[in-house]
């Protein structure tokens, strides 16, 4: 059967002649074990998934019990694009929904400021790990701790920098994976302009050091600037917390910093020049692939919230640029399962099936906000007040494939144009009718959110309904790397990937934390 259906192309959209579901739906003996290890639900030695179509009926159950009518319908609609993989929620979807254990079901969070003291340093590490003990990847922007060597103006001891007390997360992350948590993922960001940006550059290339941590720079508009006119950057910090002293040639620059409201006072404690910090970024990142670089003035520039929160870091993959407190929950749609007449000449994407997938998409990913717990209540507070989902897809490679078409190719950026195209408009225009039936986001501000420069560019029916209904997600869309769920999902591409190799051999961790090596078939 596995073989029919790998040689038709069509083994993600099979018709099922009934409800019943079985393992069958796996193709690959390493799809059933991430299954198995990841999310198929137990309790202690009861099984309570008998097979994949057990863990997408309770995703299902347990994601329309939010519904206030129709309750059975959407039950069965989510359902529907649940199975044979054709839509995949995030992993802690799939894992925690229906368990009535006290997890998240979001992936993805940036966690609060850290403030530059003892006490905040910890409070910080401990919202970090139990985010973490619950599912949940973290993100922090670092750049509020002092440069390491400078003095505290309130207790005047030296401080040992961002870098040093990163390794502190790390040691948490490393811990909680010796108890038997999911394994951690932590994203850390600092300012291009802090003092210590070249440690927190190179620090990577040490294997030892971080190992739990993905790295990216803040890169700014002005800095960018100073690297195309080969200028001086300024190393700054805030005036405010550095002990007195320092000679008058440094100078005080104002700067927005995190944690504060507008411009502040900041202390130049050293120049470099800026081609040469680019530089040094650019070779760790091409010899190290760290640290990755984020255009941190873009991102807030294009927030459609930007008229209340300031952004300075990622989740830990940086597909989710996320606020204080802020978490997103991500789903994508798996291409794979709408090509129609794969491998043929009359190969084609079927749009209509991925917008009607979108449509019911949407409402499922709105319901798991209100379905998840939280591990702070910060984080609740920001995900129901924006309702952000990150809805994307996976399989663009393989579906390009089996469309006939190269990865790279014209007519493939014209077929992922037109299909984020349909994705973007239908998941809007759904989160308008959304709005029009359960409340706009609490955060909406019509006017400001119509005046944001993405939401300026969307069709004219998109922002006249906005303008008359509202819109009930903040943001909706995002692509996310899918790593496990396209494992999950017989090994399609991952993302917007392409296709590396055709056979290949994959390491994969264990639930004893040893590594075993899969042969792995790419799907298509």
């Amino acid at each position: 059967m596995a073989a029919e259906y790998n040689l038709s192309g069509c083994a993600l959209t099979r018709l099922i002649a009934s409800s019943a579901m079985s393992e069958d739906a796996f193709e690959t003996p390493l799809s059933r074990h991430i299954w198995e290890t990841k999310y198929r639900y137990r309790e202690g030695d009861a099984v309570r998934d008998a097979d994949i179509g057990e863990t997408w009926r309770r995703v299902a159950k347990a994601l329309a019990r939010v519904e206030k009518r129709e309750v059975k319908a959407w039950k069965a609609s989510f359902f529907n694009v649940l199975r044979d993989f054709r839509f995949l929620p995030g992993g802690r979807i799939l894992a925690g929904a229906g368990t009535g254990r006290r997890v998240t079901l979001f992936n993805c969070f940036v966690m609060g400021t850290v403030e530059d003291s003892m006490d905040g340093i910890f409070d910080a590490l401990k919202e970090g790990a139990l985010t973490m003990q619950q599912g949940g990847g973290v993100g922090y922007d670092f750049s509020t701790l002092r440069p390491s060597g400078t003095r505290a103006r309130s207790v005047g001891g030296i401080a040992s920098g961002p870098v040093s007390f990163m390794r502190i997360w790390d040691s948490m992350c490393a811990t909680l994976l010796s108890t038997g948590a999911r394994r951690g993922a932590m994203m850390a960001t600092l300012r291009c302009d802090h003092p210590d940006i070249e440690c927190f550059v190179t620090v990577k290339q040490d294997p030892r050091e971080l190992r739990h941590f993905n790295l990216s720079v803040q890169v700014s508009d002005a800095f960018m600037e100073a690297v195309e006119q080969d200028a001086d950057w300024p190393l700054v910090f805030p005036d405010s917390q550095l002990l007195e002293g320092g000679s008058p040639a440094e100078g005080v620059v104002e700067r927005d910093w995190p944690g504060a409201d507008g411009p502040v006072p900041c202390r130049v404690l050293r120049v470099v020049r800026a081609r040469g910090l680019w530089d040094r970024i650019m070779r760790a990142t091409y010899d190290y692939a760290e640290p990755g670089v984020l255009f941190i003035d873009r991102i807030n520039q294009q927030n459609n919230l930007s008229y209340r929160e300031r952004i300075a870091a990622t989740n830990p993959c940086g597909e989710i640029p996320l606020p204080a407190y802020g978490a997103c929950n991500l789903g994508s749609v798996n291409l794979t399962g709408f090509v129609r007449e794969a491998f043929a000449a009359g190969a084609r994407l079927d749009l209509d099936g991925i917008r009607e997938t979108v449509s019911v998409a949407v409402r499922l990913m709105d319901n798991v906000i209100d379905a998840s717990r939280f591990p702070v209540r910060a984080q609740a507070e920001q995900a129901r007040g924006s309702r952000r989902i990150g809805l994307g897809f996976t399989g663009l490679g393989d579906a390009l494939i089996m469309l006939g078409r190269g990865y790279g190719e014209d007519d493939s950026y014209r077929i992922a144009g037109e299909l984020m195209q349909a994705i973007r408009d239908t998941a809007y225009r759904t989160s308008v009718a959304l709005a029009r039936e359960k409340g706009a986001f609490p955060f909406f501000d019509r006017d400001a959110y119509l005046d944001a420069p993405f939401v300026r560019d969307l069709p004219g029916d998109i922002r006249e309904g906005i303008a008359r209904d509202g819109i009930r997600n903040s943001h909706l869309t995002a692509v996310a790397p899918t790593g496990t769920i396209s494992l999950l999902a017989n090994n399609v591409s991952s993302g917007i990937e392409p296709v590396f190799e055709y056979h290949y051999r994959r390491r994969v961790l264990e639930v004893d934390e040893t590594y075993a090596k899969h042969e792995l078939s790419d799907y298509a």
